[in-house]
C-alpha cells in the first residue's frame, strides 16, 4: 500500500467516525431540530472526508472527488436549513427543554403560530 493509500484510508476512517456519530445523534436527540442539526453537521463532514479520502487514495479521481465534496459542502447545510424552516412554519413543536427560539425573537414565526392555531382548532372541533 502506498503512502497516499494509507492517508486516504485514514481520512476515510475519520469520515466513517463522523457518520457514525451523526447516526448516534439522530437516535439520541429529542426533537426534529436537534436531530437535523446533528445529522447535517456530521454527515457533511463525514461524507466530505470519505469523498476526499477516496480522492487521496485514488489520485486519478481527485478532481471529481473535490467537485462532489464541494457540492456536498454547499448543498447539505442549505437543504437542512430549508427543512428546519419548513418544519417550524408547519407547526412542528420544539423540545420542551429548548431555551432559545431565534425564530420567535426575530418575529419570523407568525405563520407558524397561525398554522398551529388552525391545526389545534381542527383537532378540537372533531
Amino acid at each position: 500500500m502506498t503512502a497516499t493509500g494509507i492517508i486516504g484510508a485514514a481520512v476515510i476512517g475519520f469520515g466513517v467516525i463522523f457518520l457514525f456519530l451523526g447516526a448516534l445523534g439522530i437516535l439520541r436527540l429529542p426533537d426534529v431540530y436537534n436531530r437535523l442539526q446533528a445529522g447535517t453537521k456530521c454527515t457533511t463532514l463525514g461524507a466530505f472526508c470519505m469523498i476526499v479520502g477516496v480522492g487521496i487514495a485514488e489520485p486519478g479521481w481527485i478532481f471529481k472527488a473535490l467537485i462532489v465534496a464541494v457540492f456536498i459542502l454547499l448543498t447539505n447545510p442549505i437543504s437542512a436549513h430549508a427543512l428546519a424552516r419548513a418544519s417550524y412554519k408547519s407547526g412542528v413543536s420544539l423540545y420542551e427543554g429548548t431555551v432559545v427560539d431565534k425564530c420567535r425573537e426575530f418575529g419570523e414565526c407568525e405563520e407558524a403560530e397561525g398554522a398551529a392555531g388552525i391545526s389545534e382548532a381542527s383537532a378540537g372541533g372533531d
